[in-house]
């Protein structure tokens, strides 16, 4: 493993490296084992080991609506309320289902209502009102850098808090079309043109910071034809106007005036009755959300969950039940920092030899079962390690941003025994295929017998 790390064209990378033997509790390699890290998206295994030691993995989401008001022939007269849960699965395209706002719609519909009339109230307070923890590139939340990049967390989400824009080319000259998915929730300023070039695209799609109004600027080829994914600036408000449209759609009349919970609270003389629960919306268990959050490494999922199981709904709150995790664990905490639970953040820091110990304590975890299953193996298929580390009996979890790259997780010894790994590389200058390729290079030695 010296001899890996010292060619290749990595060794300006700032390297670190455990691994450790689960079996005799030996330590095998290291470098650096208590030097702080950035771990990227491998900050994932620490979010998921936690959730599943506190929530368990059977855990599931509830979203209901309610209704408080009353009923006369087909009219409904009063205030529905949906109330959020912070269920990150709630119309999302990840784990694919039946779209719940269309489902609760169509039954609406087909128990004979035909307008409903009043308020339709979110509540979203399961969460704090911080929808981004510390430490973000501010691109992240404004711009297209996939679809789970920045997305702000939610209380009440839907369709992973996250707008499809479908661009297509104009005439020349004129603005592109635009249509919206879910449409009627968010606001455009389409000032983009499209050009006579038949290639060549400059199209930009930013969301303002403030509110939920998506910019497009720039032009595109007059062939253009594409989709950008763009996080909201409030998911409630997207949730509620989202519904509005699902009722629209199933053939109801609508006079609803869209409200956050939040903005009843200086009005008293308005708040929502607690009403009858009409539709409960539940969630998968949380072992199939973990198996996305490591598998596909989602960013969205990994942040709602982290908020789940912190303490009042908030990053912060989240961050200290992680670290009261972790010494009950007999986990050395005192070069870490936990600011969120994707990794995203560029304030996370955590050591190889913390990373490993985790992996330690969740191999003899009760939830050790849904752990291991929530891990990508080597080439498989709709995973991070796709293509990567075919034929090479490993788990693990990936990480990256610029400058940074991480794997850590499980492999298997010539003799069947299992180790623990954590690499990272941080502060590079060289092109990351390298060091993505030294990483795998360094996993597969583990595997290989000895010669």
């Amino acid at each position: 493993m010296d001899a890996l790390l010292s060619e290749g064209g990595t060794e300006d990378a700032f390297w670190g490296a455990y691994v450790r033997d689960l079996s005799t509790g030996r330590t095998l390699y290291r470098r650096n084992p208590e030097k702080a890290f950035l771990p990227a998206s491998n900050q994932k295994l620490i979010t998921t080991a936690v959730a599943l030691d506190a929530l368990g993995s059977t855990y599931r989401y509830e979203t209901t609506l309610r209704f408080a008001g009353q009923t006369v022939d087909s009219v409904m007269t009063g205030d529905l309320i949906i109330d959020g849960s912070g269920d990150p699965t709630f119309g999302s395209v990840e784990l694919r289902g039946r779209d719940p706002l269309r489902a609760w719609a169509e039954r609406l519909a087909e128990m004979g209502v035909r307008r409903i009339e009043g308020r339709l109230i979110g509540d979203d307070n399961r969460f704090d009102d911080r929808p981004y923890p510390e430490g973000w590139d501010v691109d992240y939340i404004t711009r297209q850098a996939g679809r789970y990049m920045g997305t702000s967390a939610s209380g009440l989400s839907y369709s992973d808090n996250v707008v499809e824009v479908k661009i297509s080319a104009a005439r020349p000259g004129a603005p592109p079309n635009v249509r919206l998915r879910p449409g009627g929730t968010v606001e455009v300023r389409n000032e983009a043109r499209t050009s006579s070039r038949w290639r060549g695209s400059s199209v930009r799609v930013e969301r303002i910071f403030t509110d939920n109004t998506v910019q497009l600027t720039g032009s595109v080829a007059r062939s253009y034809r594409g989709t950008v994914n763009v996080p909201v600036s409030n998911p409630t408000t997207f949730a509620l106007r989202s519904f509005v449209r699902r009722l629209q759609d199933a053939g109801i009349r609508t006079d609803l005036e869209v409200v956050d919970i939040d903005d009843l609270r200086d009005d008293p003389g308005q708040p929502p009755a607690d009403g009858e629960a009409l539709f409960v919306s539940l969630s998968p268990p949380l072992s199939e959300i973990v198996a996305v959050i490591n598998k596909r490494s989602n960013n969205f999922y990994a942040e709602q969950v982290f908020r789940t199981y912190g303490w009042g709904g908030s990053a912060p709150g989240a961050s200290k039940r992680t670290e009261a995790f972790l010494r009950r664990s007999g986990i050395n905490v005192r070069h870490l920092r936990v600011n969120d639970g994707s990794g995203l953040s560029r304030k996370d820091l955590v050591t190889p030899q913390a990373m490993v110990d985790v992996l330690d304590v969740m191999s003899d975890h009760e939830e050790q079962a849904a752990w291991f299953a929530s891990l990508p193996q080597g080439g498989e298929n709709n995973t991070t390690l796709e293509y990567r580390l075919h034929r090479v009996p490993v788990q693990a979890k990936t990480g990256s941003l610029r400058f940074v790259r991480a794997l850590s997780g499980y492999a298997r010894r010539p003799d069947g025994s299992r180790v623990a790994f954590a690499f990272f590389a941080n502060n590079y200058t060289g092109p990351s295929y390298r060091v993505t390729r030294t990483i795998d290079d360094l996993v597969a030695a583990l595997s290989e017998p000895k010669g």
